[in-house]
């Protein structure tokens, strides 16, 4: 077993690599490669197939492709973008078989001229269906001459998580370099901390053994027999290797996260008292037997002298803001104070004008703390809070902020955990003297996984929805019926209603993931000029994001494109239609958070999930799943249950956990064996926690100075 002193060439420098200078190493950082180590653990996202080129008539819909043609014609025209017109080259690609269009929205001369009719071209990119033809949005290309053999690629090419001003090729060079080291005779550049038993217990698990170079160099460098298909369903020995891995740093890091929150002791806090009692006469509802029994749960967790650590799991509409607030009074009763932290603005908000409404009817005090309160209201509030005028605090990572200093925090609730990462709340934590936690999410995670997905809480479930609520219809379509959809969007604006169209194209990087919902507002907009069309992505600004979401919810804006940014979102009423492009992409749980922002009001509502072929057989079930129920946790177990290989549901992509190659749906075979390697860890190798940490969790040298 290495001790973790014998790996000093592990942290050399990456600027110790050619093509690396400062400059460099600045952007590199961005996606936490320091040490030739983390050149190795930047795994790849995907797999594209670009060793043979695809006939242009066999394509459909979502299909990435190489394919060769002939420009018939090109021309410039000229599109809507929101109040601006943009220029836009249309060229004709036709092989024989089939025709495409290729759409550019940014050219230059130079371009427009080698995309002239007659240049034969080869082009890489997605093909998308728009209305009655297929197109390709800014392919990649270049030109075949005559009589010319360019050979396509021998293997699969890997997909990297990449940043502004770093590259696919960049990283490609990179990784050559490193891996080319790692290979060499002698190489102490990777240590496997993992003891040999614990690897050959991996094998037991349907998985051939494999030594960590030998999975490290498959991954990053698949062999040419290798399918797509089967890097897809992730299960290959070097795939589970990994995962294996990751799961188990993940698991003692939380464990050991638990251990140092729950050592720092914690106030005892009351039951809520008469506070509690008079809010709950003020509420126009019984609460469901749910909502009593967690909040009973809360009373007796903060009636030890050790902090609460509870994650509460409620589905959508479940009535967890309800809870929240009746923990807060816990806090408010016995003198204390509480914060409420929401992952964005709006989300915030609508909590405070929650909390608001109910504190001011049982004269309770509530200060409100965004990236945007103005110069003279955040003085106003930063007063209130540090005297302990305000008793509950709302706000967004603005109470991270050294300047807020609370009066007596005892309890912190954060609405949708996971958009903040798993340490992230003990910025806030550490702000209070031994505060509680409460944390909630609408995300369903199956019973069987939550403890691997939260390892460091305790859970509990509102597995009720308030009677009267009217469940969302699902319709599933096949993309060539878009038309229609055009005309239900229409029909639904015409009604006074309003829609949501949320794109779910999942791209190798955020930039391309935005640049295909702009795409996909300016082809709506040319559609249907006569109506306001919006769009919100992950790359605008949190103030233009609040701007558009109001205007939406103020109904200055008939239909909103979106990423799945609005998956957790404000309130709006009158949305009455959510459109999901591509849904056979998603996992369950995610189109199930999706269909969710809409049926907030009286009027019947409805979600399309719009879908393209091949369709697998686990897909269609999930689209079944999603017709047939509205419940979140019955879609989360059925989404275990038919779950099979051949079907990728991108969890790293959903937001839920952030991990480099585990799923831990698809994983679930190795979560038994890695509690039980934990434990083994923790007892017989501790050495080996903090190297593993390094390796596989982004800021853990912060983590472990918590």
């Amino acid at each position: 077993m290495p001790s973790p002193n014998q790996q000093s060439i592990d942290l050399n420098s990456i600027t110790s690599l050619k093509g690396v200078g400062p400059r460099m190493a600045e952007k590199l950082a961005r996606l936490n490669l320091f040490r030739l180590q983390d050149v190795l653990f930047h795994l790849p996202l995907r797999y594209e197939d670009r060793t043979r080129i695809v006939p242009i008539g066999s394509l459909h819909h979502s299909n990435r492709a190489v394919i060769e043609g002939v420009v018939e014609h090109s021309a410039i025209s000229f599109g809507r973008s929101g109040r601006q017109r943009r220029r836009v080259l249309m060229v004709h690609l036709a092989d024989g078989t089939g025709s495409i269009k290729l759409r550019f929205f940014n050219f230059s001369k130079a371009q427009q001229e080698k995309l002239s009719k007659g240049t034969r071209l080869r082009c890489y990119g997605e093909a998308r269906r728009v209305t009655n033809h297929l197109e390709i949005i800014h392919p990649e290309f270049s030109e075949v001459l005559e009589n010319s053999l360019t050979p396509t690629d021998e293997a699969l090419t890997p997909i990297y998580p990449t940043t502004d001003g770093v590259h696919q090729l960049t990283l490609k060079k990179l990784i050559d370099q490193v891996l080319e080291m790692l290979n060499r005779e002698n190489s102490h550049l990777l240590m496997d901390y993992l003891p040999e038993e614990m690897v050959k217990q991996i094998s037991t698990l349907g998985s051939d053994m494999v030594d960590l170079k030998s999975a490290i160099n498959f991954i990053h460098r698949p062999p040419p027999d290798v399918s797509l298909s089967a890097l897809d369903e992730g299960v290959h020995p070097s795939q589970q290797r990994l995962a294996f891995e990751e799961l188990l740093t993940h698991q003692l890091s939380l464990q050991q996260l638990r251990e140092k929150i729950q050592s720092q002791g914690a106030e005892i806090l009351s039951n809520g008292g008469k506070l509690l009692q008079g809010y709950l006469k003020l509420l126009p509802f019984e609460l469901t037997g749910a909502q009593s029994k967690v909040i009973e749960v809360i009373k007796h967790d903060v009636a030890l002298d050790k902090p609460m650590l509870r994650l509460v799991q409620g589905d959508v509409g479940s009535g967890k803001t309800v809870v929240a607030f009746a923990a807060c009074l816990m806090a408010v009763n016995a003198g204390r104070q509480a914060a409420v932290m929401a992952p964005t603005e709006i989300l915030a908000e609508q909590h405070f004008q929650n909390f608001t409404q109910w504190a001011g009817e049982l004269g309770l005090k509530v200060a409100w703390l965004s990236g945007k309160t103005k110069v003279k209201q955040r003085r106003e509030m930063l007063a209130i809070i540090e005297s302990g005028e305000a008793n509950i605090v709302v706000g967004t990572h603005a109470l991270f902020q050294d300047e807020v200093k609370f009066n007596h925090l005892s309890l912190v609730v954060i609405d949708e955990q996971h958009r903040f990462g798993v340490h992230q709340r003990l910025a806030l934590k550490n702000k209070g003297v031994k505060a509680h936690q409460l944390i909630m999410t609408a995300t369903p995670i199956p019973r069987t996984l939550a403890m691997t997905a939260y390892g460091d809480l305790d859970v509990s479930v509102i597995d009720e929805l308030p009677p009267g609520r009217t469940p969302v219809k699902t319709v599933v379509l096949h993309e060539a019926r878009r038309p229609d959809v055009i005309q239900r969007v229409r029909a639904a604006i015409a009604d006074g209603r309003q829609v949501y169209w949320v794109c779910t194209l999942v791209e190798e990087s955020e930039v391309l993931q935005c640049q295909a919902a702009e795409d996909t507002q300016v082809l709506l907009q040319e559609i249907m000029p006569e109506f306001q069309i919006g769009l919100v992505h992950g790359r605008m600004k949190p103030i233009e994001k609040e701007t558009v979401m109001s205007e939406f919810k103020n109904k200055k804006i008939n239909l909103l494109v979106a990423t799945t940014v609005i998956e957790v979102g404000v309130d709006v009423p009158n949305a009455s239609l959510m459109i999901i492009e591509n849904s056979e992409r998603l996992g369950l749980s995610q189109l199930h958070q999706l269909r969710g922002r809409v049926g907030r009001g009286s009027t019947a509502s409805s979600c399309v999930l719009i879908y393209s072929n091949p369709l697998s057989k686990t897909a269609k079930k999930r689209l079944a799943v999603m017709r047939e129920t509205n419940s979140g946790f019955d879609i989360a177990e059925e989404d275990l249950k038919i779950r099979g290989p051949g079907e990728v549901l991108g969890t790293r992509q959903t937001g839920m956990m952030q991990f480099r190659i585990a799923d831990i749906l698809r994983d679930e075979n190795l979560i038994s064996a890695v509690h039980e390697a934990a434990e083994e860890i923790v007892q017989q190798h501790p050495e080996i926690i903090e190297p593993l940490i390094r390796r596989w969790l982004s800021g853990a040298e912060q983590y472990g100075e918590v």
